[in-house]
């Protein structure tokens, strides 16, 4: 039997982890209150002259001590957008939501008054809800960086990365190349539970056996139940890999560190995740790392964009910075097409989509959205591409 993290400073480190993780984890996927009343048709949103500027609302985070580096980022982005737009003009005006829910309502509704044809954001799940309910009789759509998919549909659109996009990459990529069962690993907070039904609903689609799910709560014992549960399953039904929807604040390292040490081998059972685990090249020395899968953004376009920002403002962009260079990218495609209707729903969720700062992206009908993704590994402590990210929504990869 192996014992696992019983020194103190494990221990130490392991609590660590947790309560880091648990900071993120609220922050990415607030609670909601509300949900914008859905509108059949595809039609929301308002009318504009193609051939005059279009009014777009910057909704961001300026005031929130834990948000205002993001906030600063997301409207350089923006306006780095602006500038490469041709022959589309964008009043763009920015509005600070404060980081509270209440404040993205008022400042939404201050921007309909003032007149508005599109909101873009607000960065926070609730904050944007809030934005779509506050705008819906205003006929606005809302085009939030938020991820979370419980707030998406009627007149709110998200921009973020979702785990059901993920999870499609990644279930296709399995059943294309033989791996057609699977156990999921999840934790039981939010998050997890939202991996978890995601990484469900795409092995149904794209018909990848469920062999078994586990849950585990962010504590040691707790982990150490599930690690030995899932080397159970696996060995039992005999399925190809292990799905997972950890990240590094919330005990990665940890499972790919215990799960071999259980008796599941990288070498016959993949292991593959739904975050980026190409972030932490100190964990690329993991056993459980290696012949991995995972999916990470077209990289080419994003080290374009970084070196595009920061020789325009001299510093790095944050990491969500892209989501508001995408946003007004769509918004100037779509005004460019000439149409007073370039704003509502029926055109945002255009089959083709647009080209983003990280690759190909569409809105899809319950306002959440599909982005062009490449499916990776670890072999031999390097990244490695194992299919390209799709350049467009007619070739693979989808």
């Amino acid at each position: 039997m192996v014992a696992v993290l019983s020194s103190p400073r494990k221990r130490s480190f392991l609590r660590s982890v947790f309560a880091i993780g648990a900071l993120a984890l609220v922050a990415a996927c607030d609670p909601v209150a509300l949900t914008p009343s859905s509108v059949g048709g595809g039609g929301t949103g308002q009318q504009i002259d193609a051939g005059k500027p279009v009014t777009v609302a910057l909704l961001v985070p300026r005031t929130d001590a834990n948000a205002g580096r993001i906030a600063g980022s997301l409207e350089n982005a923006a306006r780095l957008a602006i500038a490469d737009l041709e022959g589309v003009k964008i009043d763009l005006r920015v509005y600070d939501t404060g980081g509270t829910a209440a404040q993205a309502a008022s400042v939404a509704q201050l921007a309909a008054d003032d007149g508005a044809k599109v909101i873009l954001g607000p960065l926070f799940g609730e904050a944007a809800n809030a934005a779509g309910v506050a705008v819906a009789d205003d006929n606005i759509n809302v085009l939030t960086f938020s991820n979370n998919p419980s707030i998406a549909g009627g007149n709110v659109f998200i921009l973020g990365s979702t785990f059901r996009n993920t999870a499609n990459r990644l279930t296709s990529y399995m059943r294309r190349n033989g791996r057609n069962s699977m156990v999921i690993l999840h934790s039981r907070d939010v998050p997890g539970q939202f991996g978890r039904s995601a990484i469900q609903a795409a092995a149904a689609q794209q018909g990848v056996r469920v062999n078994a799910t586990i849950g585990y709560d962010l504590n040691q014992d707790s982990l150490d139940s599930a690690m030995t549960q899932a080397a159970g399953a696996v060995t039992q039904t005999g399925a190809s890999t292990v799905m997972m929807t950890a990240d590094y604040d919330g005990a990665l390292s940890f499972i790919l560190d215990l799960l071999p040490s259980k008796g599941v081998s990288p070498e016959t059972t993949t292991f593959a995740g739904l975050t980026r685990w190409d972030v932490r090249p100190d964990a690329f020395n993991f056993r459980g790392m290696q012949n991995s899968l995972f999916a990470l953004p077209d990289q080419s376009r994003v080290a374009q964009f970084r070196a595009r920002y920061a020789d325009a403002y001299g510093s790095a962009p944050h990491q969500l910075a892209g989501l508001a260079y995408d946003g007004i990218a769509a918004i100037g495609a779509l005004v460019a097409q000439g149409n007073s209707d370039a704003l509502t729903s029926r055109r945002i969720m255009q089959s083709q989509g647009f080209q983003g700062v990280s690759g190909v992206f569409r809105f899809l009908p319950d306002g959440t959205n599909e982005r062009g993704l490449a499916v990776a590994s670890i072999k031999d402590r390097q990244v490695v591409i194992l299919e390209p990210a799709p350049r467009s929504f007619s070739g693979a990869g989808f």
